[in-house]
């Protein structure tokens, strides 16, 4: 406390605070579940049980006929992954320590190291999970390959980076209006279940039903994805510069918000509650 800290160099700064971001991030993950073996087969269960309830219901709706031609449950999985990954960025991010939050009054702690924390635990339970089920698949079902794998993680991260901007821009209206931030991001995720466009092939929507879906970045990922997925299907309808674009501004004006929120949220908002 009445120590002075010596500057350091921009290199020795930077080193020191992917240090701190990790040892948060791990923080981040291991305080989901008191094991975080445990935490991580919850979170692979909870992947499975969405993959296999749309496999039913695509089977009892007989919307099979509409996938893309290939590997079914893959088709299914891909659109689940990716949305998966998009709305847990999104509610980490959104839910992580604000500027009044007590981890703050330590030091080397601010809130770009929270955003990030979160941000990358996320990732990491998501990417791990993915990789888990997938294995799983392959090696006890069905040997599995894609078209372009490269161009499938490209747009993973993209859907994770876009829920990441999203969320901060939550976070940095949250110490406003908690009660309402809470709604729109559940309603959000929500939507999502529909509006993410993982139930659809692009390619085969007409275009009165296309305009209700291109709006979303995760329906460009999620369609892009497809087609670097599978050699048969080349997504017409989709690009992942929109989703890139997006992406970029909403961070943004979301770490734009966020700054000016740190410079005037107080603790005594909360009082109340």
């Amino acid at each position: 406390m009445f120590q002075r800290e010596a500057p350091k160099g921009r290199l020795l700064t930077a080193f020191g605070m992917l240090e701190l971001i990790f040892h948060a991030s791990v923080r981040t993950v291991r305080k989901n579940h008191g094991n975080p073996i445990i935490g991580l087969l919850l979170n692979i269960l909870q992947t499975v049980m969405l993959v296999a309830v749309f496999y039913l219901l695509f089977q009892v709706l007989g919307m099979r006929g509409m996938a893309i031609r290939g590997d079914y449950l893959l088709y299914v999985m891909s659109g689940i992954f990716m949305f998966m990954t998009h709305i847990k960025a999104l509610g980490a991010v959104a839910g992580c320590e604000g500027p009044t939050s007590a981890m703050m009054k330590h030091a080397p702690m601010n809130t770009f190291v929270a955003i990030a924390s979160a941000a990358v635990a996320s990732l990491y339970t998501q990417v791990l999970s993915a990789i888990v089920v997938l294995y799983i698949y392959h090696a006890a079902f069905n040997p599995i390959s894609f078209h372009n794998l490269p161009g499938v993680l490209g747009m993973l991260l993209l859907s994770w980076s876009s829920g990441v901007a999203i969320g901060t821009l939550l976070l940095a209206l949250k110490p406003w209006q908690p009660d309402a931030v809470g709604i729109i991001t559940q309603l959000y995720q929500r939507a999502n279940m529909i509006a993410s466009g993982k139930m659809f092939v692009a390619n085969t929507m007409p275009t009165s039903k296309l305009v209700l879906f291109d709006w979303n970045p995760l329906f460009h990922t999620i369609d892009q994805g497809r087609g670097f997925a599978f050699l048969n299907y080349n997504p017409h309808y989709s690009n992942w510069e929109y989703p890139l674009k997006v992406t970029l501004v909403i961070l943004v004006i979301g770490l734009m918000a966020e700054n000016f929120t740190r410079k005037h949220a107080s603790i005594s908002w909360g009082a109340k509650r």
